[in-house]
Parts: structure tokens; sequence; C-alpha cells
């Protein structure tokens, strides 16, 4: 039976017919356990990513600045290497433990993980926990960093919308934003969904809206880019669908 781990949720799109299979949560308390050693840090897969990283900074620890405004628990941001603009989540990760498909305890070094634009080597695999190596630093710096890094991302992106996060990733040495923004994409609506304004690798959703919308934006955006500039872009949110709905997005 097809298995799924949820962390936030922030970058999953279900679809409207459900999921057909069984859905993890990590939210027991083994899972969210943080345990320090110098600059070292052992951090449960269950732990949200947003108040851990405002903890570092208050402790002097520096390396999760770059987490600000990015919803995450700590083991999807290791699955999908979450970051931006500022660094990435990889940068700081030194090992992860993991459970595999068939049940086996396993470590991984950072080598083994083969950490890339949005994505690393972690496919079936059930993320336990992650190593972080981060640095002492000034805590005022690190917070002053921190808060500048979230106003930027304030400015910029619709975080205060209903929408799952960037749709997709950019292109080689381009920006999927201004590649749809170009196409004349932007405010382009489908029944309560609409590409947003603000930023247009967004699409924000109001209550109405389905999941069938966003996906219906999804795919013109792509024909769009695709017809205007030559450009596949791919997809970067996680669409969990029915077996039969499956091909609809790659």
């Amino acid at each position: 039976m097809p298995l799924k781990v949820l962390g936030d949720g922030a970058n999953v799109l279900v679809s409207d017919n459900g999921f057909d299979g069984v859905v993890v949560r990590l939210d027991q308390p083994a899972f969210r356990v943080v345990q320090w050693r110098g600059s070292t840090v052992t951090v449960g897969a269950g732990v949200d990513l947003m108040p851990f990283s405002r903890q570092c900074a208050s402790l002097g620890m520096s390396g999760l600045e770059c987490m600000a405004g990015i919803p995450a628990t700590v083991g999807g941001a290791v699955r999908m290497n979450a970051g931006g603009k500022f660094g990435d989540f990889g940068d700081v990760v030194t090992g992860v433990d993991v459970l595999t498909p068939e049940g086996r305890f396993e470590s991984w070094s950072r080598e083994r993980l083969a950490f890339g634009y949005r994505r690393s080597a972690v496919r079936g695999e059930i993320i336990l926990s992650a190593e972080l190596q981060l640095r002492p630093d000034d805590p005022e710096r690190i917070r002053a960093t921190y808060d500048e890094y979230f106003e930027f991302k304030k400015r910029s992106q619709p975080l205060a919308a209903q929408s799952a996060g960037c749709i997709f990733k950019n292109p080689p040495g381009e920006s999927a934003g201004r590649l749809i923004d170009r196409a004349g994409l932007k405010g382009a609506v489908r029944g309560g969904a609409s590409v947003s304004r603000q930023h247009a690798n967004f699409i924000v959703a109001e209550r109405h809206a389905t999941a069938g919308d966003v996906i219906g934006l999804i795919d013109l955006v792509r024909q769009r880019v695709a017809e205007a500039f030559g450009v596949q872009l791919e997809v970067e949110v996680d669409i969990w669908q029915p077996v039969a709905e499956r091909t609809v997005v790659t």
C-alpha cells in the first residue's frame, strides 16, 4: 500500500479525490527531540523548523537564518532541501537517520544525501532525525539577519495567502516567476485559484478553491511558458493523487 509522510504540508497539494494510501505524521514527542553537543545539534524529523531556527538565533547559533519564512518540519526540509535566495537547509546537514521501506534503520552521511536544488537522495525512506552543524555567533547579529530575510520574504511573496509555496522549480539560469510574469499570467484565474500578482511562482487559493483549480492553473502555466519561451517548467510542489490520476502532473 502506498505510504506518504506528512510534515507541515507546506509544499503538498492533495487531489480532490484524496490519496489512496497511508499517511504518517511524525508528531509524537519522540520525533521532536532536540539534543545539543556544542554547536552540533541532532533534531527530530517532526520538529517545526521556523520556531527552531528562531531558537537557534537566541542561543547564538548561526546557520538557519535562511529558513526565515519557510514553513517546514526538519524531515520535510531534508527531503526537498528546503531553502531559497539566502541558502538551503542542506548547507548545515551533516547526516540523517532513516527507516527504509524494508524496516531497516540506517544512518546516512551528507555525501549519501546528495543534496541538490530542491532535492535529496531520500525517496521511500522515512527520515527520523537530522544532525546539523551550526556556528557560534552574536545572538543579536543572527536575529537581525533572520528578521531581514523574513521581511524580504514578506515584501516579495504572498506569505499571508493560502498557497503551497513555490509551484515550479527555477530553470537553470532563470526564474520561474519571471517567466510566468513575462508570459502575462500574473492574476490568471481558474475557479477559486489564481496566479499571485505579488509573485508569479505562487498560486493562491480562495476558500472555495479546489485542488483541481490549482492543477488546472499549473497545466495552463506550463503550456503558456513552453509556447512562449520553449522552457518546460518542473513542478516543485508534491502532488498527491489516486493511482488513476497520477499522470495528470509530472
